[in-house]
């Protein structure tokens, strides 16, 4: 007489929500890991973070100087030089434009405070008042600006420091590439060295298609806005334009912010009509990035959700500041490059085995 096996403590269902849950919370506690561990040792984490954003970058140029037969070493080099000259020539052209409109920009600003606390300052308060009171916080706290100098100063060396480190592993990450793979799969055993390659491959060239997409989007919001203000005659178009360059790294918010200072530069010194013309400028562009460029450039790139991008930066500022919202995207990205990866080897091969056996049951 055959026992009847015993009835299982939970149903199906509840037992693969368990299962799930499990999973989830070892992918957290995993995740949790890694970022605790990039926050800790974020000195040395960070070069390698914009070694690979800027590898990812100038991989065309150096592809291209690999097929005009130069040698790798030479090709390397001759990119970082070109790094070097390009970042040289925009922050040259940042400070030109700072120092031939600063001084009308900060007049227009100063203008335009002294404008507001006539309107809405309290009663018995004038500029001269809140002058008085800074002078005496800074005689009352002149040690504290000192050290902060000083804090200052060891944070621009820290800084200085990442950078050239971030161009030399930039260098030895052109130089040595092809040998990624194969350092790919002597991380991990036999039978899931492909899978690994292939998961590399794929986040490798999401970042790498985010980057080179945002370059162009930054590009050419950068030549709108730019042309926008000179024709309205905004002080500092050159600069402001070079600003929204910049900002454009980081989606959505970069542009709220670029073009929030442009509206209050155009305020300050034009008046509130041409702010209205600079903001409709400012939200044109955005409507031909958002359904023209955006579409056009990124169609083959990882594609996501706004919501998840402003989460992404959400979580990327929470963790690192302004660097983490500028590492968080092209973080994501590459996540869903591998979450893509993943799906399209398993889900083949899921599909595929069961329309091998539907021929087998008839």
């Amino acid at each position: 007489m055959q026992t009847p096996s015993p009835r299982p403590l939970l149903p199906e269902v509840a037992r693969r929500v368990a299962a799930w849950c499990v999973v989830l919370l070892l992918v957290a506690g995993v995740a949790a890991v890694a970022i605790w561990l990039c926050v800790v040792f974020q000195t040395a984490v960070t070069p390698v973070l914009l070694a690979i954003l800027g590898t990812a970058l100038l991989g065309p140029l150096y592809r291209r100087l690999l097929r005009m037969k130069v040698r790798k070493s030479l090709a390397a080099g001759l990119t970082v030089l070109a790094v070097l000259g390009f970042v040289g020539g925009a922050t040259y052209i940042v400070v030109l434009a700072l120092i031939e409109t600063g001084d009308q920009i900060i007049a227009s600003l100063r203008q335009a405070a002294v404008d507001i606390a006539d309107h809405l300052g309290a009663a018995g308060t004038s500029i001269d008042d809140l002058a008085k009171n800074a002078k005496a916080l800074l005689e009352k706290f002149g040690g504290t600006a000192a050290s902060g100098v000083l804090s200052g100063l060891s944070v621009v060396a820290q800084v200085a420091a990442m950078g050239v480190l971030a161009l030399l592993l930039i260098f030895f990450f052109l130089k040595d590439s092809d040998k990624a793979a194969g350092a790919l799969r002597s991380l991990a055993p036999r039978s899931t060295g492909d899978t690994l390659e292939a998961m590399g491959r794929r986040a490798f060239e999401a970042v790498e298609g985010f980057m080179r997409g945002t370059t162009v989007v930054a590009l050419v919001d950068a030549v709108l806005i730019t042309i926008g203000l000179l024709i309205l005659r905004v002080p500092g178009a050159v600069g402001l334009g070079a600003l929204v360059f910049v900002t454009a790294y980081i989606p959505y918010l970069g542009a709220f912010l670029s073009g929030a200072v442009a509206v209050l530069v155009a305020l300050a010194d034009r008046g509130f009509v041409i702010a209205l013309w600079v903001l409709g400028v400012v939200l044109a562009v955005q409507v031909i990035e958002g359904n023209v460029l955006q579409p056009a450039i990124q169609s083959r790139t990882v594609q996501m959700h706004p919501a998840v991008v402003m989460l992404a930066i959400t979580a990327g500022a929470s963790v690192a500041g302004i660097l983490g919202m500028l590492l968080a995207v092209p973080v994501t990205a590459a996540a869903f490059g591998v979450i893509g990866e993943l799906r399209s080897r398993y889900g083949t091969q899921d599909t595929g085995t069961s329309g091998a056996g539907a021929p087998a049951e008839e």
